[in-house]
């Protein structure tokens, strides 16, 4: 039996191998420690399971749903991004599309504007599915380099005249994963620019909008004058909802891209459940306020975690937003080297930084979706931990 080439060149996800990881150390009776993936352990809010409990037992809810869901889920979108945002230009019928998770949107996404030959510009480190919607798409990508020097955002002055004349879609991610870096009005104003001088549709991953530490408001991106003009953005319940494994996700901006993104997934997908849509409705229009009790677990989460990797000599910055601590290795040491000997000599994984892409050779991400209890345990153990000179 042959397979496609196109899976030679694919990588493992870097998530998948984790969790191998993870089996495999509890399998040998280790008490793993893990900040590795980005899970909320904190259970949805009541409201929306009763929501989705209601919503489960009415037959309509068992047939099969449209691929661009019901007309009030993507009313509840739009309403959240106005109250949210202040954005109040979105028509709910042809600039809103719900999604079956936000990897999903951002996985077929790249069926909507790339050929063989053209080009995806893809920061660097960055979330890993910009770059296999992109080879899936038979395009290639251009890495743009996040550096520390530069605030983790990429230098748009910097890509080559003859990658941006092939250059199709630009890919932005703000609040960050994996740096936990924030962007501002005026970033965004530059990216618009460039979209426009270049002819490339702009695509915005906002899945960490509402995780925010020290007062921190993050802005939308379709907040930006002419944002609607050359783009759209990816958003998700999963994070601020603690909705992973709901797999709702939404996708707003130019009507014309959203009804490209349609187009694909009415050819490859049945749309979402619509019991989960009702859910949905509910986080998008009821009570807010759990997020900021998320929010200060997470920060509490933070604060500590980043003490103690300190205390070892690691070098990291408080981010303001996102899930992640981003963390410098020592000298000597590679991504994977280090997360190796952590693993060996303490239990604890983390995802080595050069999973995100050759930009995060030199760092590691710790979650901080680990519960308190392991939280501290976790902290035990770094405290507790001499760092082994590297290896030869």
């Amino acid at each position: 039996m042959k397979f496609s080439k196109r899976l030679d060149q694919l990588p493992a996800y870097p998530f998948v191998e984790i969790s191998r990881v993870i089996a495999r150390k509890r399998a040998e009776g280790a008490d793993v420690v893990t900040f590795g993936i980005g899970d909320p352990d904190i259970p949805t809010p009541s409201p929306i399971i009763d929501r989705l409990a209601r919503a489960s037992r009415d037959p309509a809810n068992h047939r099969y749903p449209e691929t661009d869901g019901l007309p009030q889920v993507r009313e509840a979108i739009a309403a959240w991004y106005k109250t949210r945002f202040g954005v109040d230009h979105l028509d709910p019928a042809s600039e809103t599309l719900p999604l079956i998770g936000a990897k999903e949107g951002i996985g077929h996404a790249a069926f909507c504007f790339l050929d063989p030959g053209d080009v995806a510009l893809v920061p660097d480190p960055a979330y890993p599915v910009y770059d296999a919607g992109t080879l899936f798409a038979g395009a290639d990508s251009h890495h743009m380099p996040l550096t520390q020097e530069n605030g983790w955002l990429p230098d748009l002055s910097a890509v080559p005249a003859e990658v941006a004349k092939r250059a199709k879609v630009l890919w932005l991610n703000y609040p960050n994963n994996p740096t936990g870096a924030v962007a501002g009005a005026g970033y965004y104003r530059q990216a618009i620019d460039f979209a426009r001088q270049h002819d490339v549709a702009l695509l915005h991953d906002a899945a960490y909008s509402e995780v925010v530490y020290d007062g921190y408001k993050a802005l939308s991106f379709m907040e930006i004058d002419g944002a609607k003009d050359v783009g759209i953005e990816f958003h998700s319940l999963s994070k601020c909802f603690n909705m992973t494994g709901w797999r709702f996700g939404s996708v707003v901006g130019n009507a014309d891209m959203i009804q490209a993104l349609f187009k694909i997934k009415s050819n490859l997908d049945s749309g979402i459940p619509q019991a989960i849509q009702e859910m949905a409705i509910e986080a998008l229009t009821g009570p807010q306020n759990h997020i900021d009790e998320n929010n200060a677990i997470y920060q509490s989460r933070r604060d500590r975690v980043m003490d103690a990797l300190i205390h070892i000599g690691l070098r990291v910055e408080a981010p303001k937003a996102a899930l992640y601590l981003w963390a410098r290795v020592p000298e000597g040491y590679t991504s994977a080297s280090f997360t190796a000997q952590l693993l060996d000599d303490t239990d604890i994984v983390v995802t080595p930084g050069s999973s995100y892409g050759a930009g995060g050779e030199g760092y590691i991400r710790l979650s901080l979706t680990t519960p308190d209890e392991m939280v501290d345990k976790g902290i035990q153990r770094l405290r507790s931990w001499r760092i082994p000179p590297p290896k030869e």
